[in-house]
């Protein structure tokens, strides 16, 4: 019998400006006890403390990360958030759709990016009523980004990393579907990975920079 798995990942930036992949669990079924298992996990092997953690809105990950990292502020990925508001937008709007979700992430602060929200929010909803609900839904989540420079910003929300490494799971997939089990198939994303992450040699941009305001926004963490 042939099961579909999915490979969930957690991809970090240390407090040397280097990042990594610091775990891969397969087979999984979402839920808050699932990442709760993989949070523990990471502690037990010496991570002893995340001041952000962002992701897209996974089944039970807000309140794994409650348990496991008190402190730790959950930003919901903004990246996501916009793939998802366009998704079901038709081409013929998508781009000034797009322009206008920008005028929310770009927005020097909370208080403005509020008022972007209400507006875009205004705008669209009578062609598309539930195009922004998850904006509302998920305000809280989506807030603890715009305290942060754009330097930092940039950090939390850029994707290249990991759509990199996505494409070399894909192309692992490609080549070969069908593993005898789940450990056949765990070596071979911690192969995979091993070799796209041997390009990772450098620091992330300006992070002298990201490293000084994180130190002031968390004191004595970092």
């Amino acid at each position: 019998m042939i099961r579909r798995l999915a490979a969930y990942v957690i991809f970090g930036v240390n407090v040397e400006g280097r990042k990594e992949v610091l775990t891969i669990s397969i087979g999984e079924n979402e839920s808050a006890k699932h990442w709760l298992s993989v949070l523990n996990e990471l502690k037990n092997r010496g991570v002893k403390d995340v001041p952000v953690i962002c992701a897209d809105g996974l089944t039970g990950i807000e309140e794994a990360i409650a348990t496991a990292f008190p402190k730790t502020e959950y930003q919901h990925c903004i990246v996501h958030q916009v793939r998802n508001t366009l998704k079901y937008v038709p081409e013929k709007d998508r781009k000034a759709f797009a322009a206008d979700l920008k005028t929310i992430c770009q927005a020097a602060d909370e208080k403005k990016a509020l008022d972007a929200l209400e507006k875009v929010t205004e705008k669209w909803t009578p062609q598309y009523p539930n195009s922004m609900r998850r904006w509302r839904d998920n305000r809280d989540a989506i807030s603890p980004i715009f305290k942060f420079s754009a330097a930092v910003r940039k950090v939390i929300y850029t994707t290249n990393a990991i759509e990199s490494l996505n494409s070399t799971y894909r192309k692992l997939n490609r080549q070969r579907s069908v593993f005898p089990g789940d450990t056949a198939l765990l070596k071979a994303l911690y192969l995979a990975t091993f070799e796209a992450t041997k390009k990772w040699t450098s620091t992330i941009r300006n992070w002298a920079q990201v490293y000084g305001e994180l130190s002031i926004m968390y004191e004595g963490r970092l």
